[in-house]
C-alpha cells in the first residue's frame, strides 16, 4: 500500500518530467545569435564563426567590455576564424589553418589576437604562448552606434581585404593581404603548355593587376581570335589596348564589340563600348 510520501514523491517527480518536457519543447530566438560568414578571398575561402550581442542600452566599451582584459571578441563561444591559405595578418605571416580570434582593448589602441587555442571564453582559459599573431590597432570612432556586435569583411579585392569589428561606436580594422602573383603566374605558365591555353584570363589578369600589358595585349588578340563572335572578349581587347595607347586597334575592337553586343540585345556591353568609344579620339 502507497504512503502519503510516496504519493507526494510520484507526483512531484510527474510534475518535474512535465515541466521538463515543457521547457524542451519552448524555442525562444538567442540573445546573442551565432553567426558564420564564409568570404571568398585570393585563391581560396576563410570563414568566421562567431556570436553577436546587443547593446540593450547598456554601456559597451570600459563596462560591458573592459578595457586591458582579454575578450573572447563576442558572445558564447570562442570566435574562430579559419584561412583557406597562408595570409598575413595585420602584417604578421600566419600559416593556413583554424584559429581563435581575441582582442584586449584599450582606449587608445586595441591588441588583435590570432592564438592556436580553440576554446578561449574568458581571460583565465588564455595563454599567450598560444599566439600565432598578436596586431595593435588604433580603433574608428563611428558617427553611429552599431547596436549588434559585427565581425564583417571590407575592401575585398583580389589580394587583400579588411577585418572589421565594430560595437557601438567603435570599429577596429585589421587588413588581411595574400601573396599570390607567384601563384597565379606560375598558372598561367603552367597552362600555357597544355592545349586548352587560358588567354582571356591571362589577359585580364596581366592587365587589371597592371602587372604586364605587352603580355595582356598579346594574350586578349589570341583569345579574340579563338572568339571572333564574343562581344565581352571582344569589348575588354578595346579597353586592353586603349590601356596600351594603341587607340587605332582599340576603337576597331569597341566598334565590333558594340555592334556584336546589340545583335545579343546585351544593354551592358552596348554601354561599356559607348563609354569607351567616347574615349577614344
Amino acid at each position: 500500500m502507497k504512503t502519503a510520501r510516496s504519493i507526494a514523491v510520484a507526483a512531484s517527480c510527474a510534475f518535474l518530467l512535465y515541466a521538463s518536457a515543457s521547457v524542451a519543447q519552448v524555442k525562444v530566438p538567442a540573445p546573442s545569435p551565432a553567426q558564420t560568414v564564409k568570404q571568398e578571398f585570393a585563391l581560396s575561402n576563410v570563414e568566421l564563426s562567431y556570436s553577436r550581442p546587443n547593446t540593450k542600452g547598456r554601456v559597451i566599451m570600459g563596462d560591458l567590455v573592459p578595457y586591458n582584459k582579454v575578450w573572447r571578441t563576442g558572445a558564447n563561444n570562442a570566435t574562430t576564424i579559419t584561412f583557406g591559405e597562408d595570409v598575413k595578418f595585420g602584417g604578421t605571416a600566419v600559416k593556413a589553418g583554424k584559429y581563435g580570434l581575441l582582442t584586449i582593448p584599450g582606449q587608445q589602441k586595441w591588441t588583435v589576437i590570432l592564438t592556436s587555442s580553440l576554446d578561449v571564453t574568458k581571460p583565465a582559459d588564455y595563454k599567450q604562448e598560444n599566439d600565432v599573431a598578436r596586431v595593435t590597432v588604433t580603433p574608428v570612432r563611428t558617427q553611429f552606434a552599431q547596436e549588434s556586435f559585427t565581425i564583417g569583411f571590407e575592401n575585398v579585392q583580389y589580394n587583400s581585404m579588411v577585418l572589421a569589428l565594430s560595437w557601438d561606436k567603435v570599429k577596429v580594422p585589421v587588413v588581411i593581404t595574400a601573396d599570390i602573383d607567384g601563384t597565379i603566374e606560375a598558372q598561367i605558365n603552367a597552362a600555357m603548355q597544355t592545349d586548352k591555353k587560358p588567354y582571356f584570363q591571362a589577359a585580364m589578369f596581366y592587365a587589371d593587376q597592371h602587372k604586364d600589358l605587352t603580355k595582356a595585349v598579346s594574350y586578349i588578340d589570341k583569345a579574340a581570335e579563338a572568339q571572333p563572335d564574343a562581344f565581352w572578349v571582344m569589348y575588354q581587347k578595346a579597353r586592353i589596348h586603349s590601356l596600351a595607347k594603341d587607340n587605332v586597334t582599340a576603337k576597331a575592337a569597341a566598334l565590333k564589340s558594340l555592334e556584336l553586343a546589340k545583335a545579343a540585345k546585351s544593354d551592358d556591353y552596348v554601354a561599356l563600348n559607348t563609354k569607351l568609344l567616347a574615349t577614344l579620339k
